[in-house]
């Protein structure tokens, strides 16, 4: 849900440089937890709200879609205009098996600040809630074009 993460991610600062960059290499521990999940039945979504115009990490995101839909990660893009009467978690978020859900926290530029997990049902329900809004009204990667 942010406009900016990690800006000091070496391979996010290559792509700015316009340098080549090896994003499958760097992200395989990633996708390759995404091909097992995937392989074994599990569906694995992810909704980006993002600000218009989009900032350059964004466009870097947006860049390296690809190799997620190749491991099987659904991911869908909404602009934070069509987002506004969605009431959502102040923070990032993952819900797993519709019982756990992990925050992220993040300082105002985007630095990693730690996480936080709950298995309260009232904040899963406001979560799953809040993501099946999201996604019932983003479009998939391939026609949220920059």
């Amino acid at each position: 849900m942010r406009d900016s993460y990690t800006p000091n991610d070496p391979t996010y600062l290559s792509w700015k440089r316009d340098e080549p960059i090896d994003a499958m290499e760097v992200y395989r521990p990633w996708l390759d937890l995404v091909r097992d999940a995937v392989g074994r039945g599990v569906a694995v979504r992810r909704a980006r709200i993002v600000s218009e115009p989009v900032s350059d990490y964004i466009r870097f995101e947006h860049s390296v879609t690809p190799m997620n839909l190749a491991a099987g990660e659904e991911v869908r893009w909404l602009t934070r205009r069509r987002a506004s009467n969605i009431a959502l978690p102040g923070n990032d978020f993952w819900i797993l098996d519709n019982e756990l859900v992990r925050f992220g926290h993040f300082s105002g530029e985007g630095d990693v600040l730690g996480e936080e997990w709950t298995e309260d049902p009232a904040v899963v329900k406001l979560c799953a809630s809040a993501f099946d809004a999201v996604w019932a009204r983003a479009v998939p990667h391939q026609e949220y074009k920059i």
